[in-house]
């Protein structure tokens, strides 16, 4: 019976981990996609003029100083639902991220013409979606009641060290596998704008 017991509680932790990684995804992905959809868009604007650009990175360096995960507080106040609270941190901490790189990204296509410029862009996404994620995680373990932040909060407070090292080590291989994606997204587009023009400057 004991056996049974045991073996019961290890399967239902093999499915909580995933389960709880896919529910810190889909709020990172809420708050991270709307992000990248309007951080975009407003970073062409801003990197097209010179001196929009050097005014709004100015601008927008001044509240990145702040860690989003104080807005908490407000965010809890103004939605009164802990999901979409840590959706808009999630928003918050990636759009300030996005819009500065790709600004200085777009800057570098216009002076350059060159892969250096996605360099930049990918930077952004690849900063915002760590910044985000981190602020997820963080978020889930102050106020959420599901997610990987949540579970290992969880296992602390219950002293669960194996349930609580193993999912450590699965937001460690989710954190590295977005990491990774987006720098592969980074390079397969770094390839469509080859540094070709350097040479002809001089004939």
């Amino acid at each position: 019976m004991s056996l049974a017991i045991l073996a019961s509680v290890q399967l239902e932790t093999q499915w909580r981990l995933p389960s709880a990684i896919l529910a810190s995804l889909q709020l990172l992905f809420w708050g991270y996609i709307p992000a990248v959809i309007l951080g975009v868009p407003i970073a062409i604007l801003i990197g097209k003029n010179r001196l929009s650009y050097h005014i709004f990175r100015r601008l927008f360096q001044i509240p990145g100083t702040i860690p989003s995960i104080v807005l908490l507080p407000l965010a809890l106040l103004a939605f009164k639902q802990k999901q979409v609270a840590i959706a808009f941190i999630s928003f918050i901490s990636a759009i300030l991220q996005i819009i500065i790189h790709t600004a200085m990204g777009v800057r570098q296509f216009q002076q350059n013409s060159n892969n250096l410029g996605v360099s930049y862009i990918f930077t952004g996404l690849r900063l915002g979606i760590r910044v985000a994620w981190f602020a997820v995680i963080a978020a889930e373990m102050l106020a959420g009641t599901k997610g990987i932040g949540f579970s290992i909060w969880e296992a602390y407070k219950l002293n669960k060290v194996s349930d609580l090292i193993v999912a450590i080590l699965y937001l460690s291989i989710t954190s590295f596998l977005l990491d990774q994606l987006l720098e592969l997204g980074g390079y397969v587009a770094s390839q469509l704008f080859p540094e070709e023009e350097k040479e002809d400057s001089g004939d």
